[in-house]
């Protein structure tokens, strides 16, 4: 392969993947104008100032150019086949340490760790990468849902941070619970146990959360407030983030928000009054076509800024390039449910490693999914 870029060399950089050399020239260097990725050379990816023409480019099968200058060539693939990482691959649901009961949101830890929020079981159950049994880190193993320090009702989501401690949606009990890595119990840090209300300091059955990782700032879905929260570290009342009007398709009600309901994503700027649409009907409407979503609930971001949506009723998982509202089917059968390995049953959650893997919550087939990236 031969570059004679028209600008000068920036970096070269060690990069498994094309995606996230693009990713560094796209978010780490403002006078990035070109990332080229070569899979036979050391260091993989090399950025430049200048831009590509075809006079000064010469690539190979094993080479691909972003131009940020024009377009952004990526090329994405998933096996559509996927693999059962988490429960059981025949939809089983149970109390026992290797099945769940629908389950929810899932996240990522340290040492091939992946967490699941097994909603109905009422616990958090962290399982190793290629492990046959989880364990539970939160709540009972027993399913048994309770209000107090050891126990959890309904928790359908889990953020950590770089330590591993959790953050868990407590949506039954109205409350969000910080669980130390390793803890017999947690810690009610916002809400009030038990008791709903619309107070700055009380939730509605918070059902998802983000966190700010430099600042350990707390962002929660209330949902039947139809709001987002934030709460500022050991803050004891939050201040309203989005939403806050009441559920409605305008865009000072219901930062980027699966709106449910509505059917579409928003983002919400910090500090401003109203949101803008990224992906779906501004209008509300439901569809199962490449522009439309029905029921989205759980979404995620690549380093890039391409969105992943868990388009839950079409039952499968939606992928926009960054800046796009047209999207492409990644996983699942659109508008068709099922157990096989190609489908999904009401996808709730998806994430995405350092690798581009898809880990899919396939709520209502009561297991996780992982779909691979190659």
């Amino acid at each position: 392969m031969s570059y004679n870029s028209t600008g000068t060399i920036i970096t070269r950089l060690t990069a498994k993947k094309q995606l996230l050399c693009a990713a560094q020239c796209g978010n780490q260097f403002a006078n990035c104008n070109t990332a080229v990725f070569d899979s036979l050379t050391t260091p993989q990816c090399s950025l430049y100032s200048g831009s590509v023409t075809p006079a000064n480019l010469t690539v190979s099968m094993n080479t691909i150019v972003y131009d940020f200058q024009q377009t952004t060539p990526i090329l994405y693939h998933w096996n559509t086949t996927s693999i059962t990482v988490v429960g059981a691959s025949n939809g089983s649901a149970g109390t026992a340490a290797n099945l769940l009961a629908r389950p929810y949101g899932t996240a990522l830890g340290s040492l091939n760790s992946l967490y699941i929020a097994d909603l109905n079981n009422n616990r958090i159950q962290k399982w190793l990468i290629n492990a046959s049994n989880g364990t539970t880190v939160a709540g009972l193993s027993n399913r048994a849902a309770g209000a107090n320090s050891v126990a959890l009702n309904l928790p359908d989501c889990v953020v950590l941070d770089s330590n591993d401690n959790m953050y868990i949606p407590d949506r039954g009990n109205h409350r969000v619970v910080y669980w130390a890595n390793g803890a017999s119990s947690g810690i009610t840090i916002a809400g009030t146990t038990g008791i709903s209300g619309s107070a700055n300091n009380k939730f509605n059955s918070p059902a998802g959360i983000a966190r700010d990782s430099s600042t350990g700032t707390l962002y929660i879905a209330d949902t039947y407030n139809h709001r987002i929260m934030k709460y500022l570290v050991n803050a004891t009342s939050g201040t309203v983030a989005a939403g806050g009007n009441g559920a409605g398709t305008g865009n000072t009600q219901l930062l980027l928000i699966a709106n449910h309901q509505t059917n579409n994503i928003v983002r919400w700027v910090l500090g401003v009054s109203s949101w803008t649409l990224v992906i779906g009907s501004p209008t509300g409407l439901s569809g199962s076509t490449s522009t439309l979503l029905n029921g989205p609930i759980g979404i995620t971001l690549d380093p890039i800024g391409n969105i992943y949506v868990a388009d839950s009723l079409n039952h499968r998982i939606q992928f926009f390039f960054a800046g796009q509202s047209n999207g492409t089917t990644v996983a699942g059968v659109t508008g068709s449910s099922g157990i096989s390995p190609s489908q999904l049953n009401t996808p709730y959650w998806v994430i995405v490693d350092d690798q581009l893997n898809l880990y899919v919550s396939d709520h209502f087939n009561n297991r996780v999914q992982f779909f691979s990236y190659y």
